[in-house]
């Protein structure tokens, strides 16, 4: 129970901070492509309450992380709402609008690294500061990834049918009701692994590369 409650403790804000960026992400740039539903709901936030599902963000997790012994863990958090009918040019601007999440948990992610550099120059031996630098990075990296999934109604699914034609589009959009039992399903069966692992290894790489100049600068 105390590696339980010790795990909790070092998640909780990199995990708080993922879920709400993400989340205010959606409602900021549906705002900016002339949506207003996300901001009128009260969504447009930095409070994670406002995006926090008791259920699906706190209940579920913790129970999976206990029944399975951390082995398979999954959570969801409030989705934002968003009329795509309203944004000045829907097709197009569907994309731009469910990629800000993503992007968030990515530029979250470089935050992270940073701080984890800070640390290591600094001297900083606290181990708990360190866990939670690096499950900062985990949680956002696997946010990016998990969210690229290119099924509705997860963001990869809507910029997929963003950029299909028209007719295309209108046919994968249909998958929508049943995407989230299509995505539990390749969780469970271990197949969303050969989606959310080369992108997960691959977008740490580029975050790394990217982040090379200030780590020699810092060594």
């Amino acid at each position: 129970m105390n590696d339980i409650m010790q795990t909790i403790a070092v998640y909780a804000l990199p995990v708080l901070f993922a879920i709400t960026l993400h989340e205010a992400a959606h409602a900021y740039a549906a705002k900016y492509f002339g949506d207003s539903t996300a901001f009128l709901a009260g969504r447009m936030s930095m409070n994670p309450l406002k995006h926090i599902d008791l259920l699906g963000t706190i209940v579920i997790p913790i129970a999976l992380y206990i029944a399975t012994e951390g082995k398979f863990v999954f959570g969801y958090a409030k989705p934002v709402p968003v009329d795509f009918g309203n944004l000045r040019n829907p097709k197009k601007q569907m994309a731009w609008v469910a990629l800000a999440g993503p992007a968030s948990n990515f530029v979250m992610a470089f935050g992270w690294m940073v701080a984890s550099l800070l640390l290591g120059a600094g001297g900083v031996q606290e181990p708990f500061l360190w866990e939670m630098a690096k499950a900062g990075v985990l949680v956002n990296i696997l946010m990016f990834s998990f969210n690229l999934v290119p099924i509705p109604p997860l963001d990869g699914g809507r910029i997929v049918t963003s950029l299909l034609p028209h007719k295309l589009a209108y046919q994968f959009a249909r998958i929508e009701p049943y995407g989230f039992f299509i995505v539990l399903a390749l969780i469970y069966f271990k197949i969303l692994n050969f989606w959310v692992v080369p992108v997960a290894v691959l977008t740490e790489t580029l975050l790394h590369l990217i982040l090379s100049p200030l780590s020699f600068l810092l060594n």
